[in-house]
Protein backbone atom coordinates (compact mmCIF):
# COMPACT_ATOMS: atom_id res chain seq x y z
CA UNK A 1 0.00 0.00 0.00
CA UNK A 2 1.14 3.51 -0.72
CA UNK A 3 2.14 5.32 1.94
CA UNK A 4 0.05 8.23 0.95
CA UNK A 5 -2.69 6.27 0.74
CA UNK A 6 -2.87 4.63 4.01
CA UNK A 7 -5.66 5.21 6.11
CA UNK A 8 -5.42 7.32 9.71
CA UNK A 9 -4.81 4.30 12.14
CA UNK A 10 -7.31 5.23 14.99
CA UNK A 11 -8.21 1.48 15.82
CA UNK A 12 -5.37 1.31 19.14
CA UNK A 13 -8.16 -0.77 20.89
CA UNK A 14 -7.81 -3.72 18.03
CA UNK A 15 -3.93 -3.84 18.21
CA UNK A 16 -1.29 -1.09 18.58
CA UNK A 17 2.25 -0.87 15.91
CA UNK A 18 5.82 -2.43 17.33
CA UNK A 19 7.18 0.81 19.35
CA UNK A 20 10.82 0.93 17.67
CA UNK A 21 12.35 0.64 20.75
CA UNK A 22 10.49 -2.53 21.25
CA UNK A 23 12.03 -4.14 17.69
CA UNK A 24 15.28 -2.96 18.83
CA UNK A 25 15.25 -5.15 22.11
CA UNK A 26 13.64 -7.81 20.68
CA UNK A 27 16.13 -8.00 17.56
CA UNK A 28 19.15 -9.68 18.87
CA UNK A 29 17.10 -12.51 20.26
CA UNK A 30 16.03 -13.47 16.76
CA UNK A 31 19.35 -13.88 15.53
CA UNK A 32 22.78 -14.58 17.73
CA UNK A 33 20.90 -14.76 21.05
CA UNK A 34 18.93 -17.38 19.77
CA UNK A 35 19.27 -19.67 22.77
CA UNK A 36 16.37 -21.65 24.40
CA UNK A 37 15.53 -20.26 28.00
CA UNK A 38 15.72 -23.71 29.31
CA UNK A 39 18.68 -24.33 27.96
CA UNK A 40 20.65 -24.54 31.31
CA UNK A 41 23.87 -26.15 30.54
CA UNK A 42 25.55 -23.22 28.15
CA UNK A 43 25.82 -19.94 27.40
CA UNK A 44 23.33 -19.42 24.99
CA UNK A 45 20.64 -20.91 27.37
CA UNK A 46 22.43 -18.54 30.17
CA UNK A 47 21.61 -15.57 28.03
CA UNK A 48 18.33 -15.92 26.94
CA UNK A 49 17.25 -16.78 30.79
CA UNK A 50 18.75 -13.88 31.94
CA UNK A 51 16.69 -11.96 29.02
CA UNK A 52 13.86 -13.53 30.47
CA UNK A 53 14.23 -12.95 34.03
CA UNK A 54 14.45 -9.21 33.58
CA UNK A 55 11.52 -9.28 31.21
CA UNK A 56 9.56 -10.62 33.78
CA UNK A 57 10.60 -7.94 36.14
CA UNK A 58 9.54 -5.47 34.28
CA UNK A 59 6.25 -6.76 33.66
CA UNK A 60 5.87 -7.50 37.27
CA UNK A 61 6.90 -3.83 38.14
CA UNK A 62 3.99 -2.01 35.85
CA UNK A 63 1.20 -3.75 37.80
CA UNK A 64 2.79 -3.82 41.58
CA UNK A 65 3.77 -7.63 41.68
CA UNK A 66 6.10 -10.23 42.25
CA UNK A 67 8.51 -11.67 39.51
CA UNK A 68 7.50 -14.74 40.71
CA UNK A 69 4.25 -13.92 39.90
CA UNK A 70 3.98 -13.56 36.34
CA UNK A 71 3.42 -16.70 33.84
CA UNK A 72 4.13 -15.64 29.84
CA UNK A 73 1.24 -17.08 28.04
CA UNK A 74 0.68 -16.24 24.13
CA UNK A 75 -2.09 -13.80 24.61
CA UNK A 76 -4.97 -12.09 27.12
CA UNK A 77 -6.94 -15.16 25.14
CA UNK A 78 -5.31 -17.62 26.81
CA UNK A 79 -4.14 -15.87 30.09
CA UNK A 80 -8.54 -15.26 30.57
CA UNK A 81 -9.07 -19.26 29.83
CA UNK A 82 -5.96 -20.65 32.11
CA UNK A 83 -7.80 -17.85 34.94
CA UNK A 84 -11.59 -19.64 34.44
CA UNK A 85 -10.64 -23.03 33.82
CA UNK A 86 -7.61 -23.03 35.87
CA UNK A 87 -9.75 -22.00 38.87
CA UNK A 88 -12.29 -24.59 37.92
CA UNK A 89 -10.41 -27.08 37.30
CA UNK A 90 -8.48 -26.88 40.88
CA UNK A 91 -11.55 -27.27 42.49
CA UNK A 92 -12.62 -31.13 43.16
CA UNK A 93 -15.65 -32.33 44.14
CA UNK A 94 -17.87 -28.85 45.43
CA UNK A 95 -20.24 -27.02 43.63
CA UNK A 96 -19.13 -24.02 41.76
CA UNK A 97 -20.35 -20.84 41.09
CA UNK A 98 -18.59 -18.21 39.02
CA UNK A 99 -19.82 -14.44 38.70
CA UNK A 100 -18.63 -12.46 35.34
CA UNK A 101 -20.74 -9.35 33.74
CA UNK A 102 -22.39 -9.16 30.07
CA UNK A 103 -19.66 -7.10 28.51
CA UNK A 104 -16.61 -9.41 28.96
CA UNK A 105 -14.13 -9.52 26.03
CA UNK A 106 -15.61 -13.23 24.32
CA UNK A 107 -12.43 -14.93 25.01
CA UNK A 108 -13.90 -14.59 29.19
CA UNK A 109 -17.73 -15.00 27.76
CA UNK A 110 -17.20 -18.57 25.89
CA UNK A 111 -15.15 -19.67 28.58
CA UNK A 112 -17.65 -19.23 31.20
CA UNK A 113 -20.25 -20.93 29.10
CA UNK A 114 -17.93 -23.81 28.61
CA UNK A 115 -17.63 -24.10 32.17
CA UNK A 116 -21.65 -23.79 31.96
CA UNK A 117 -22.12 -26.96 30.20
CA UNK A 118 -19.89 -28.79 32.49
CA UNK A 119 -21.86 -28.32 35.52
CA UNK A 120 -20.58 -25.13 36.79
CA UNK A 121 -22.97 -22.06 37.76
CA UNK A 122 -22.39 -18.84 36.22
CA UNK A 123 -24.22 -15.61 37.08
CA UNK A 124 -23.83 -12.62 34.28
CA UNK A 125 -24.11 -9.56 35.90
CA UNK A 126 -25.73 -6.61 33.76
CA UNK A 127 -24.07 -3.15 33.89
CA UNK A 128 -25.46 0.23 33.97
CA UNK A 129 -26.34 2.89 30.82
CA UNK A 130 -22.25 3.64 31.40
CA UNK A 131 -20.75 -0.05 31.18
CA UNK A 132 -20.04 -0.11 34.86
CA UNK A 133 -21.21 -2.89 37.48
CA UNK A 134 -23.36 -1.87 40.15
CA UNK A 135 -21.51 -2.98 43.66
CA UNK A 136 -24.38 -4.51 45.04
CA UNK A 137 -25.57 -6.19 42.27
CA UNK A 138 -22.42 -8.32 42.93
CA UNK A 139 -22.83 -8.33 46.63
CA UNK A 140 -25.90 -9.68 45.85
CA UNK A 141 -25.23 -12.57 43.74
CA UNK A 142 -22.56 -13.90 45.93
CA UNK A 143 -23.29 -17.35 47.42
CA UNK A 144 -21.93 -19.62 49.58
CA UNK A 145 -20.21 -21.54 46.47
CA UNK A 146 -18.73 -18.85 44.26
CA UNK A 147 -15.40 -19.59 43.88
CA UNK A 148 -14.27 -16.75 41.04
CA UNK A 149 -15.80 -12.93 40.00
CA UNK A 150 -13.93 -11.99 37.29
CA UNK A 151 -14.69 -8.38 36.23
CA UNK A 152 -13.40 -6.66 32.71
CA UNK A 153 -11.09 -3.98 34.37
CA UNK A 154 -11.47 -1.57 31.22
CA UNK A 155 -13.88 -2.31 28.42
CA UNK A 156 -12.52 -2.78 25.00
CA UNK A 157 -15.62 -1.12 23.32
CA UNK A 158 -16.70 1.46 25.45
CA UNK A 159 -13.68 2.15 27.23
CA UNK A 160 -15.29 2.48 30.73
CA UNK A 161 -13.63 1.60 33.66
CA UNK A 162 -14.61 -0.76 36.19
CA UNK A 163 -14.27 -0.38 40.21
CA UNK A 164 -11.18 -2.45 40.86
CA UNK A 165 -10.43 -1.52 43.92
CA UNK A 166 -14.20 -1.64 45.45
CA UNK A 167 -14.82 -5.41 43.68
CA UNK A 168 -11.01 -6.32 44.94
CA UNK A 169 -12.48 -4.98 48.68
CA UNK A 170 -15.66 -7.49 47.79
CA UNK A 171 -14.16 -10.51 46.83
CA UNK A 172 -11.64 -10.26 49.81
CA UNK A 173 -14.84 -10.03 52.04
CA UNK A 174 -15.88 -12.97 51.11
CA UNK A 175 -13.33 -15.38 50.55
CA UNK A 176 -13.34 -15.35 46.77
CA UNK A 177 -10.56 -15.27 43.57
CA UNK A 178 -10.97 -11.86 41.65
CA UNK A 179 -9.50 -12.38 38.38
CA UNK A 180 -9.94 -8.98 36.21
CA UNK A 181 -8.83 -9.14 32.73
CA UNK A 182 -7.16 -6.43 31.72
CA UNK A 183 -5.68 -6.46 28.24
CA UNK A 184 -7.04 -2.80 27.37
CA UNK A 185 -6.08 -1.08 31.10
CA UNK A 186 -2.24 -2.22 31.33
CA UNK A 187 -0.18 0.91 30.79
CA UNK A 188 -3.37 3.16 30.40
CA UNK A 189 -4.34 2.84 33.95
CA UNK A 190 -2.47 2.97 37.26
CA UNK A 191 -2.39 -0.85 38.51
CA UNK A 192 -1.02 -2.12 41.80
CA UNK A 193 -2.79 -5.54 41.98
CA UNK A 194 -1.90 -5.43 45.84
CA UNK A 195 -3.44 -2.01 46.59
CA UNK A 196 -6.56 -3.28 44.27
CA UNK A 197 -7.20 -7.13 46.25
CA UNK A 198 -6.23 -8.80 42.25
CA UNK A 199 -5.74 -12.18 42.66
CA UNK A 200 -5.59 -13.25 38.79
CA UNK A 201 -4.76 -10.40 36.03
CA UNK A 202 -4.76 -11.04 32.31
CA UNK A 203 -2.23 -8.90 29.88
CA UNK A 204 -1.41 -8.57 26.03
CA UNK A 205 1.79 -7.37 24.24
CA UNK A 206 0.11 -6.38 21.41
CA UNK A 207 -2.44 -4.02 22.99
CA UNK A 208 0.78 -1.65 24.73
CA UNK A 209 3.00 -1.57 21.50
CA UNK A 210 4.93 -4.48 21.80
CA UNK A 211 4.66 -8.13 19.43
CA UNK A 212 1.47 -10.23 19.01
CA UNK A 213 1.09 -13.37 20.33
CA UNK A 214 2.90 -12.97 23.62
CA UNK A 215 1.20 -11.77 27.16
CA UNK A 216 1.32 -13.16 30.75
CA UNK A 217 -1.00 -14.07 33.49
CA UNK A 218 -0.30 -12.56 37.39
CA UNK A 219 -0.70 -15.57 39.63
CA UNK A 220 -1.42 -13.83 43.39
CA UNK A 221 1.63 -16.01 45.55
CA UNK A 222 0.35 -14.97 49.00
CA UNK A 223 -2.54 -14.16 50.99
CA UNK A 224 -3.75 -16.19 49.66
CA UNK A 225 -1.82 -18.48 47.24
CA UNK A 226 -3.58 -18.58 44.05
CA UNK A 227 -3.67 -21.89 42.53
CA UNK A 228 -4.72 -22.88 38.79
CA UNK A 229 -5.05 -26.26 37.35
CA UNK A 230 -2.95 -26.52 34.50
CA UNK A 231 -4.53 -26.28 31.06
CA UNK A 232 -1.63 -27.32 28.98
CA UNK A 233 0.97 -30.03 29.68
CA UNK A 234 4.69 -30.66 28.69
CA UNK A 235 7.67 -29.73 30.42
CA UNK A 236 8.59 -26.96 33.48
CA UNK A 237 8.65 -24.03 31.91
CA UNK A 238 6.94 -21.27 33.85
CA UNK A 239 6.31 -23.29 36.55
CA UNK A 240 4.40 -26.14 34.89
CA UNK A 241 1.62 -23.47 34.38
CA UNK A 242 2.18 -22.85 31.04
CA UNK A 243 4.74 -25.48 29.94
CA UNK A 244 6.63 -25.10 26.07
CA UNK A 245 9.51 -23.83 24.85
CA UNK A 246 9.81 -19.90 25.67
CA UNK A 247 9.38 -17.56 22.72
CA UNK A 248 11.97 -15.33 24.30
CA UNK A 249 11.88 -12.49 21.52
CA UNK A 250 8.18 -11.90 22.37
CA UNK A 251 8.98 -11.59 25.97
CA UNK A 252 11.55 -9.30 25.66
CA UNK A 253 9.44 -7.34 23.84
CA UNK A 254 6.29 -7.13 26.43
CA UNK A 255 9.34 -6.35 29.44
CA UNK A 256 10.34 -3.67 27.18
CA UNK A 257 6.89 -2.16 26.37
CA UNK A 258 6.33 -2.78 30.32
CA UNK A 259 9.18 -0.72 30.77
CA UNK A 260 8.13 2.04 28.67
CA UNK A 261 5.04 2.54 30.05
CA UNK A 262 6.98 2.98 33.20
CA UNK A 263 8.88 5.64 32.48
CA UNK A 264 6.05 7.41 30.23
CA UNK A 265 2.83 6.30 31.45
CA UNK A 266 1.47 9.67 33.03
CA UNK A 267 2.79 12.54 30.52
CA UNK A 268 1.10 10.10 27.90
CA UNK A 269 -2.21 9.68 29.51
CA UNK A 270 -2.21 13.86 29.94
CA UNK A 271 -1.45 14.07 25.99
CA UNK A 272 -3.56 11.10 24.89
CA UNK A 273 -6.51 12.85 26.76
CA UNK A 274 -6.12 16.10 25.20
CA UNK A 275 -6.10 14.40 21.72
CA UNK A 276 -9.56 12.19 22.43
CA UNK A 277 -11.06 15.50 23.82
CA UNK A 278 -9.82 17.30 20.92
CA UNK A 279 -11.82 14.57 18.66
CA UNK A 280 -14.85 14.32 20.69
CA UNK A 281 -15.17 18.99 21.03
CA UNK A 282 -14.44 18.73 16.95
CA UNK A 283 -17.05 15.82 16.39
CA UNK A 284 -20.15 17.99 18.56
CA UNK A 285 -19.07 20.96 16.89
CA UNK A 286 -19.88 19.35 13.49
CA UNK A 287 -22.33 16.84 13.59
CA UNK A 288 -25.21 17.10 15.49
CA UNK A 289 -27.53 13.87 17.23
CA UNK A 290 -24.59 12.39 18.19
CA UNK A 291 -23.86 9.73 21.84
CA UNK A 292 -20.73 9.35 23.69
CA UNK A 293 -20.50 5.93 24.76
CA UNK A 294 -19.08 4.91 27.98
CA UNK A 295 -18.48 6.69 31.25
CA UNK A 296 -18.07 10.40 30.72
CA UNK A 297 -14.99 10.71 33.28
CA UNK A 298 -14.21 7.01 34.17
CA UNK A 299 -13.19 5.96 30.29
CA UNK A 300 -9.68 5.01 29.11
CA UNK A 301 -8.18 8.46 27.89
CA UNK A 302 -7.78 7.04 24.38
CA UNK A 303 -11.08 5.98 23.94
CA UNK A 304 -14.01 7.49 21.79
CA UNK A 305 -17.44 5.49 21.08
CA UNK A 306 -19.94 7.37 19.66
CA UNK A 307 -22.92 6.69 17.74
CA UNK A 308 -24.80 8.53 15.15
CA UNK A 309 -28.03 8.71 14.28
CA UNK A 310 -29.57 8.90 10.78
CA UNK A 311 -27.29 6.83 9.14
CA UNK A 312 -26.89 3.57 7.71
CA UNK A 313 -23.73 0.98 8.54
CA UNK A 314 -22.57 -0.12 5.39
CA UNK A 315 -22.54 3.49 3.82
CA UNK A 316 -20.95 4.94 6.81
CA UNK A 317 -17.62 2.62 6.74
CA UNK A 318 -17.72 3.07 2.89
CA UNK A 319 -17.59 6.69 3.93
CA UNK A 320 -15.16 6.51 6.51
CA UNK A 321 -12.18 5.04 3.90
CA UNK A 322 -9.90 7.36 4.90
CA UNK A 323 -10.24 6.37 8.75
CA UNK A 324 -9.20 2.49 10.28
CA UNK A 325 -11.73 2.34 12.46
CA UNK A 326 -13.74 0.13 14.25
CA UNK A 327 -17.61 -0.35 13.72
CA UNK A 328 -19.94 -0.86 16.54
CA UNK A 329 -21.49 -3.59 14.33
CA UNK A 330 -19.17 -6.48 13.62
CA UNK A 331 -19.53 -8.72 10.79
CA UNK A 332 -19.93 -12.63 11.71
CA UNK A 333 -20.33 -15.00 8.92
CA UNK A 334 -22.84 -13.01 6.70
CA UNK A 335 -24.95 -11.23 8.74
CA UNK A 336 -24.73 -8.18 10.83
CA UNK A 337 -24.13 -8.57 14.86
CA UNK A 338 -24.69 -5.92 16.73
CA UNK A 339 -22.30 -5.19 19.54
CA UNK A 340 -23.32 -7.21 22.81
CA UNK A 341 -21.40 -4.50 25.26
CA UNK A 342 -23.70 -1.56 23.16
CA UNK A 343 -27.04 -3.98 23.51
CA UNK A 344 -25.97 -4.57 27.13
CA UNK A 345 -25.82 -0.49 27.78
CA UNK A 346 -29.09 -0.22 26.25
CA UNK A 347 -28.24 1.28 22.98
CA UNK A 348 -30.64 0.68 20.33
CA UNK A 349 -29.93 -1.53 17.09
CA UNK A 350 -30.50 0.96 15.25
CA UNK A 351 -28.13 3.65 16.83
CA UNK A 352 -25.77 0.78 17.50
CA UNK A 353 -25.31 0.02 13.93
CA UNK A 354 -24.36 3.76 13.69
CA UNK A 355 -21.42 3.73 16.26
CA UNK A 356 -17.70 3.85 15.34
CA UNK A 357 -14.99 3.17 18.35
CA UNK A 358 -12.20 5.26 18.05
CA UNK A 359 -9.21 4.28 19.77
CA UNK A 360 -5.99 7.03 19.48
CA UNK A 361 -2.29 6.14 20.62
CA UNK A 362 1.56 6.85 21.32
CA UNK A 363 1.61 7.51 17.67
CA UNK A 364 -1.17 10.10 16.71
CA UNK A 365 -0.79 13.33 15.67
CA UNK A 366 -2.39 16.77 16.28
CA UNK A 367 -3.12 16.93 12.37
CA UNK A 368 -4.00 13.26 12.06
CA UNK A 369 -7.29 14.39 14.66
CA UNK A 370 -8.02 17.05 12.62
CA UNK A 371 -8.09 15.56 9.83
CA UNK A 372 -10.23 12.21 10.67
CA UNK A 373 -12.56 15.24 12.57
CA UNK A 374 -12.99 16.27 9.13
CA UNK A 375 -13.47 12.95 7.44
CA UNK A 376 -16.03 11.70 10.20
CA UNK A 377 -18.19 15.08 9.71
CA UNK A 378 -18.26 14.78 5.78
CA UNK A 379 -19.56 11.42 5.60
CA UNK A 380 -21.63 11.68 8.26
CA UNK A 381 -23.56 14.43 6.21
CA UNK A 382 -23.22 12.53 3.05
CA UNK A 383 -24.90 9.19 5.16
CA UNK A 384 -27.67 11.68 6.07
CA UNK A 385 -28.62 13.18 3.39
CA UNK A 386 -28.91 10.04 1.12
CA UNK A 387 -30.95 8.52 3.99
CA UNK A 388 -33.17 11.52 3.73
CA UNK A 389 -32.92 11.34 0.03
CA UNK A 390 -34.22 7.56 0.08
CA UNK A 391 -37.23 8.52 2.43
CA UNK A 392 -38.46 10.83 0.61
CA UNK A 393 -38.68 8.44 -2.83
Amino acid sequence: MDILMKPIYLDHHATTPLDPRVFTAMEPYFKERFGNASSATHPYGWQAADAVDKARDQVAKLIGAKSKEIIFTSGATESNNLALFGVSKNIKNEPQHIITTQVEHPSVLRTAEELQEQGVEVTYLPVTSQGQIELSALENSIKPHTKLISVIFANNEIGTINPAKEIGAIAKKHGIIFHADAAQAVGKVKIDVEALGIDLLSISAHKIYGPKGIGAIYIRSSNPRIKLKPQMFGASQERSIRPGTLNVPGIIGLGKACDIYELDMETEEFRLKALRDKLEFGLRQGIDNITINGHPSERLSVNLNVSFAGVQHDMLLQNLAGLAVSSGAACSSAAAKISHVLKAIGVSDELARGTIRFAIGRFTTTEEIERAVEIVTTAIKKCREASTFHMQR
